[in-house]
């Protein structure tokens, strides 16, 4: 165990962690994509629900390796001890160089967009640098001051990035329930629903299943990120019962979050505005309807806390995996140093800030940094589930405590057939995302060479 970071979190904390990691901008906006995609509101919501259940399963299976690999890092050391180093090195290069940092940067882009409802000066199209080879518009600069302000709260220590996230967490769970309370009396329309629902469809065909399990994408990014409390494990008090707590309500409030929001939005607007809505801000044209003006801006507030909320969890929880792997060698020394008045891995913290404003800064764009994360995410979810029944075989009399195994394998048949759904139908942001992992392995050998020859010249 690590002796630097202390262990100050509770499971009010841990679930906080899990809650406002997930709950970012995408519930607000991915529903319109997701629908444009499907073309009805039952597909819409089978979407919604398949990705909660695809999320709790992997929670759920996810309970095992934290219950019996004590060793601090989360995933990566998950991956670590179920394989080897080579792939635990992958997994902690790809979350670095796309996974955590890219959506760091989606999230904080979406800050931007939506603080341009507030203040319309703050827009993609408001450039305040536009060169032939660069583009920076004043949207960027708003990403860029919410990801290197957070970055310097959570550099301060552990219990202000926690505080922060509890205040965000409260707030924007409070802020939902009270839209989905509010729209249920007030949005309703009978005649909506009964539009809505009247394309009943008799069955699946392989081709409408694909295409579902291609829209799930967009449900999964705005829930994908539940595994991060595991990075920061080496700061939860008793990790072995708090964090498989945390995972499983953390996810069980989200899904019904989730799915009570679209439940909403069918309910009470036409599919065809779920799917024009304006910025693909679903949430804006229900409150457009009910309450004009003044609506508009409540959806912006609540959008601004959510997302900010989302970043905070994402800064505080990825930095720590590059802490751990340079611990293991993996990556320069400097990384694991740990500020010693703030207790925190501040090296980590800004290389992973660095990296994140280069994603602002040069690619800007929330979609296609949307597709990037999520396959290379989904990858490596489906490696770590099958990685325990792998750890099962190797170390049968270690296995203290085992979760059911369906839960591991329905999430590793429906994370396998949504990369096979992506692989068609994305299949150039794949092949870039396959790629960006694959630089890993020679930098990996080479690293682990320089590494031998300098403990030999010692």
């Amino acid at each position: 165990m690590s002796e630097e970071l202390k262990r100050t979190l509770n499971l009010k904390d841990s679930i906080s962690v899990v809650v406002g990691s997930m709950v970012g901008c995408g519930i607000f906006i991915v529903s319109a994509d997701i629908s444009r995609q499907v073309g009805n509101a039952w597909y819409l919501l089978l979407v919604w629900i398949i990705a909660g259940l695809f999320s709790l399963s992997g929670a759920i299976a996810y309970s095992e390796p934290v219950l019996n690999i004590k060793e601090d890092g989360g995933q990566y050391m998950f991956l670590k001890k179920m394989f080897n180093d080579l792939i635990a090195f992958l997994y902690g290069w790809s979350l670095l160089l796309v996974i955590q940092t890219a959506t760091i940067a989606a999230v904080c882009i979406a800050v931007g967009k939506f603080s341009g409802i507030l203040f319309p000066f703050i827009s993609s199209n408001n450039f305040l640098i536009n060169l032939p080879f660069l583009h920076i518009s004043t949207q960027q600069i708003c990403a860029l001051f919410v990801c290197i302000f957070l970055t310097y709260i959570n550099s301060k220590g552990i219990k202000y990035g926690v505080i922060t996230q509890n205040i965000f967490t409260v707030t924007k769970v409070l802020s939902i329930v009270g839209i989905i309370v509010f729209g249920l009396f007030l949005g309703c329309n009978y005649d909506i629903i009964a539009s809505n629902f009247s394309n009943v469809s008799a069955g699946f065909t392989f081709s409408e299943l694909k295409i579902i399990s291609a829209a799930t994408v967009g449900a999964i990014f705005a829930m994908v990120t539940w595994n991060n409390i595991t990075f920061i494990s080496a700061e939860v008090k008793e990790p072995e019962k708090n964090i498989p707590l945390a995972l499983f309500w953390g996810v069980i409030i989200v899904m019904v979050l989730y799915l009570f929001i679209n439940i909403l939005y069918v309910f009470s607007i036409p599919v065809e505005q779920i799917q024009n809505a304006p910025e693909d801000i679903v949430p804006l044209v229900l409150m457009r309807n009910i309450t004009g003006i003044f609506g508009e801006i409540i959806i912006a507030v609540i959008i601004l806390i959510s997302a900010c909320g989302s970043a905070n969890g994402l800064i505080m929880t990825g930095a720590r995996v590059y802490y751990q792997m340079a611990k293991d060698n993996l990556l320069f020394n400097s990384l694991a140093k740990v500020n010693k008045s703030a207790n925190v891995p501040v090296n980590s913290l800004l290389l992973q800030c660095f990296w994140s404003s280069v994603f602002i800064l040069f690619c800007g764009n929330y979609s296609e940094l949307l597709d990037y994360v999520i396959y290379a995410a989904l990858i490596f979810y489906v490696l770590t589930a099958i990685g325990i029944f792998c750890y099962r075989i190797k170390n049968k009399a270690e296995i203290k405590q085992k979760t059911n195994g369906f839960y591991a394998a329905f999430f590793i048949i429906t994370g396998s057939f949504i990369i096979y759904s992506l692989t068609v139908f994305k299949f150039v942001s794949s092949m870039k995302t396959l790629i960006i992992i694959a630089t890993g392995i020679p930098i990996y050998f080479v690293w682990k060479k320089l590494k031998m020859q300098k403990t030999c010249t010692k």
